[in-house]
């Protein structure tokens, strides 16, 4: 008889250098060896479906960040009260009234007023309006050789749809972008320090850029959501500037990003998998099914956080007060408890495909959502139908993000 080995515990790496490229296979290790996960980093990370769905409906987290305590979070201050000092800057609470960080009350009296502008209703009237962008892009590449789908569409179009939805003025669409890929990359679970420096930056450039545009706003009234916010009241309540500032910066950063790695991710599944895209393409009653199938299997946004308000127990592990929780949304859509033997593969006509975790759950639900889905039916059926023999032409480029996962090119031949 051999001597027992002791085996190091698996813990969750997404810093290991193969994880950009495909996080799946390390998902599943967590999922069947550790699917409850308390990171070293003193973070805890839920991987399967019934436990993300569950913990993200539950009522008693909280999405405050001032809730969280020690561990990750003491590291986080650390760097921020650092960047405070070099920047000499008032950045303390900016982002900390965006809805996305807020529990109730404030959480709900903000969202029913924001919610207003992303109705189903509302919503839809812009289909003609999207698919005229889609078809004037797709003019544009036609018998043009090489294109890149996320500089040519995923990204333009989601950017210019929501910047027209909030009435944005015309501005430097290459600096907006790099503004808001710097503020993204502060949603991973590990945020390097020069990349916190250069959201610090962002930030306060970002937060000038939306004073110079609330002011003209007021002076240019129009039918557009930036107009209803600088204008809302409900029940005598208004928007406080601050809160103001946060739900635009948030509306036109989601409003954008996730939709550009939808498409961009969405595409690269289907050139990867030409069965599923040749069965897309010949049936146009896949087409809602087809989104959230691509939504499930690559999720767009990987993972969303939770705050333990009182002791919490899960598996007969217990969770202490102020400890930060991470949901593995990505993890969660292709649990085979959830999605069966055929969780990892890619099936545009799957039936409950629409019950994935990509958007969240709960309160916290993404309002964007209907619109995400309008935007990436629109343009990856357009583009499948008007080029049946679209190839990919090189290696795609991944954005570099844990959270907001995506590509940063994908180029094709159409």
């Amino acid at each position: 008889m051999t001597d027992a080995v002791d085996v190091p515990p698996v813990f969750f790496n997404p810093l290991d250098p193969g994880y950009l490229a495909d996080p799946y296979p390390h998902l599943t290790e967590m999922r069947e060896a550790d699917p409850v996960h308390e990171s070293p980093l003193g973070i805890w990370v839920l991987f399967r479906y019934d436990d993300v769905f569950n913990l993200l409906r539950n009522p008693t987290m909280s999405v405050e960040d001032a809730n969280i305590s020690g561990g990750l979070n003491e590291m986080r201050e650390q760097m921020f009260e650092a960047m405070l000092a070099e920047f000499d800057d008032d950045a303390r609470g900016r982002g900390d009234r965006a809805i996305l960080n807020l529990d109730p009350p404030d959480h709900t009296r903000i969202r029913k007023l924001v919610a207003k502008a992303f109705t189903m209703r509302r919503v839809e009237q812009l289909r003609e309006n999207v698919q005229a962008q889609v078809d004037a892009v797709l003019d544009r590449v036609a018998g043009g050789g090489t294109w890149d789908v996320v500089e040519e569409l995923a990204f333009p179009l989601p950017f210019q749809v929501i910047s027209d939805l909030l009435g944005m003025p015309d501005g430097d669409r290459d600096q907006i972008r790099a503004w808001s890929h710097a503020l993204t990359k502060t949603l991973d679970p590990i945020v390097a320090e020069e990349d916190l420096r250069a959201a610090f930056e962002a930030s306060r450039a970002m937060s000038d850029h939306l004073e110079d545009v609330v002011a003209w706003k007021r002076e240019h009234p129009a039918d557009d959501v930036l107009t209803g916010l600088v204008q809302a009241e409900e029940d005598g309540d208004r928007l406080s500037a601050e809160e103001l500032r946060d739900q635009i910066v948030l509306i036109f950063i989601a409003g954008h990003e996730t939709t550009v790695n939808l498409i961009g991710n969405g595409m690269q599944a289907l050139l990867r998998h030409p069965d599923q895209l040749a069965r897309w393409r010949d049936d146009p009653t896949l087409d809602a099914t087809a989104v959230d199938e691509l939504l499930r299997y690559d999720a767009p946004v990987q993972l969303s956080r939770r705050i333990v308000m009182s002791e919490f127990e899960l598996e007969g592990r217990s969770i202490a007060p102020g400890t930060l929780v991470m949901t593995h949304l990505a993890a969660a859509n292709r649990d085979p408890a959830k999605w069966g033997p055929t969780a990892d593969r890619l099936d545009v006509g799957r039936a409950d495909a629409g019950q994935h975790v990509t958007f969240g759950s709960g309160i916290h639900f993404c309002l964007g959502a209907s619109l995400a889905r309008l935007e990436g039916q629109v343009a990856m059926s357009s583009i499948l139908r008007r080029f049946p023999d679209l190839e990919q032409a090189g290696d795609a480029v991944p954005n570099g993000r844990i959270t907001l996962r995506g590509l940063d090119s994908l180029p094709v031949t159409s």
